[in-house]
């Protein structure tokens, strides 16, 4: 077995059993927030929070995994090596920085090869004020009957269809009507939800018990499927904070080798999105100085991965689909956002265990 096969997991379950393993050899206590569901195999699922360092230390490194469920295969095998890693805890230690690890922001995603959460909710668009009128996506509302057609494969018709919408609007704003996050179709793709889901309630718990002591806080959100296979994008977690943008420069841009990108002014691969996770850092721990980057990794061309995020979301509506179907979709919507090979791994921890120095080295100074 190679050494990242020990690291990365195939299951959730493993991924779990992992993460909480490297947690007790590293004599880091873990606290595990339930859930409510079991997981595709009837496993207990779980919120794991690890604190790695003092309960008063005045800066906290946030390292989270699976946001989007089936995308902390790659996140959990990142918090796992750092766990496992001598050099980087001392480190942390030595310049006073705690390090809180979140194992499986959403941990029924993870388990069951989903994207979004048991209420089909995407997490990195629920955080909005609920009791004001949210946004409205009306160029997702022209594309979701072609989205989500009657059967899968999709047709040939369906194929022309959704090709003329890109040959007409671009292949950028297709990208953005479908992934911007939209509240109006609940069983559709990107859904926001129209209330807090259990892991926003969770995660906000969390952040107000470890973060509201912290001076300076950072925070690494581990994510894949935009962008070149293997090259981990430095994607401005924030609001549109000239300060807290230039402070995340300062600390992870490599020289400009990674430059960090940002959804206000178009520079990522990511388009303007809205009810976004960080939101939640500004509200619940609002006395710290905060830099934070989605650490977002290549896996396939992006119409690949909004292909298997298609059939995953037709294959939910449609649970009368034959088992070979099923397995082929799953499999699929797995590859789209891991890609099990060793050089992909490997790419994957080097590019991590840079960050996490550059933001411990950041905290500290």
């Amino acid at each position: 077995m190679s050494a990242t096969r020990e690291i990365f997991s195939a299951s959730y379950a493993q991924a779990r059993s992992r993460f909480l393993e490297a947690a007790e050899a590293a004599g880091v206590p873990v606290e595990s927030h339930a859930h409510p569901l079991r997981g595709q195999n009837g496993e207990a699922l779980a919120m794991d929070v690890a604190r790695d360092g003092p309960a008063d230390a005045q800066a906290l490194l946030i390292v989270s995994s699976g946001c989007h469920g089936v995308e902390g295969f790659c996140g959990s095998g990142v918090q796992v090596d750092a766990l496992r890693s001598e050099a980087l805890r001392d480190q942390a230690r030595q310049r006073g920085v705690a390090v809180l690890y979140v194992h499986a922001l959403n941990p029924f995603g993870f388990s069951h090869l989903r994207r979004v959460t048991h209420e089909n909710v995407d997490l990195n668009r629920n955080f909005h004020d609920f009791d004001q009128p949210l946004p409205v996506n009306e160029p997702y509302r022209r594309l979701h009957p072609l989205l989500l057609p009657e059967t899968w494969p999709p047709t040939a018709e369906n194929s022309r269809a959704i090709g003329d919408y890109i040959a007409s609007e671009g292949e950028a704003s297709f990208q953005a009507a479908i992934t911007r996050g939209q509240h109006e179709f609940p069983d559709g793709l990107f859904f926001g939800g129209t209330a807090p889901t259990w892991s926003q309630q969770t995660l906000r718990a969390v952040l107000r018990e470890h973060g509201r002591q912290a001076r300076r806080v950072a925070w690494i959100d581990l994510h894949t499927g935009l962008g070149p296979s293997g090259v981990g994008e430095r994607i401005w977690a924030g609001s549109n904070d000239a300060d807290g943008i230039a402070r995340a420069r300062r600390w992870w841009d490599g020289g400009g080798r990674t430059p960090i990108t940002s959804i206000y002014d178009g520079s990522s691969s990511s388009a303007f999105l809205t009810g976004l996770m960080w939101n939640a850092i500004y509200e619940e721990c609002p006395q710290a100085q905060y830099a934070g980057i989605a650490l977002e990794y290549g896996t396939e061309p992006m119409m690949e991965v909004l292909t298997a995020l298609r059939g995953m979301h037709w294959l939910q509506l449609h649970p009368e689909a034959p088992q070979e179907l099923a397995e082929a979709i799953r499999a699929r919507m797995l590859a789209a956002f891991y890609t099990d090979t060793d050089t992909w791994r490997e790419q994957v921890l080097a590019q991590a265990r840079e960050a996490l120095e550059q933001a411990i080295s950041g905290l500290a100074g």
